[in-house]
């Protein structure tokens, strides 16, 4: 199974997805370590990126899933998935096996997170344009973040039945 945390920055994807996959025993794959430095410099810029910056870092994405089903491996990966298209990429590959958490929070605590990050490339200032860009899931678990991580991964793990 691939569980995919999603949600814009600040919104606890990596510390959730770590600890998550910890607790089960899985790999993480944090989506933002795969992003080509190009990307990373313009966002550290405070750029956003356009879906053709995405596109190499989305097909990398597409393919850590898709290793990971052909191999049977029990994969968490966090992954903003702001748009269907980028989740449909990754679904699709087998939709039995892919699992979405979004996690949300009010854009005040999601705001607040980003300013206290340190060694991030991702500037708050980049939160609008992230939550603008934002196509709210259908097919996934909706995940209040406001509460501490591990009662968030307990929900998780409740829910998904892992």
């Amino acid at each position: 199974m691939v569980v995919i945390i999603m949600g814009v920055s600040g919104a606890g994807k990596t510390t959730v997805g770590r600890t998550l996959a910890a607790e089960l025993g899985w790999r993480f794959i944090d989506a933002d370590d795969l992003h080509p430095r190009s990307n990373v410099m313009k966002m550290a810029a405070g750029a956003p990126l356009t879906d053709e910056d995405r596109a190499p870092w989305l097909r990398k994405l597409r393919d850590e899933v898709a290793r990971a089903l052909a191999q049977g491996e029990d994969v968490v990966m966090a992954f903003s998935g702001l748009k269907q298209a980028y989740r449909t990429l990754l679904e699709e590959l087998d939709p039995a096996h892919v699992r979405w958490v979004f996690l949300h929070a009010p854009h005040e605590v999601l705001a607040r997170r980003m300013s206290q990050r340190q060694g991030h490339f991702m500037p708050a200032s980049l939160l609008e344009s992230q939550m603008a860009a934002m196509e709210l899931p259908s097919r996934a678990l909706s995940v209040d973040v406001t509460p501490p991580p591990a009662d968030i991964v307990k929900h998780i793990r409740d829910e998904l039945g892992v």
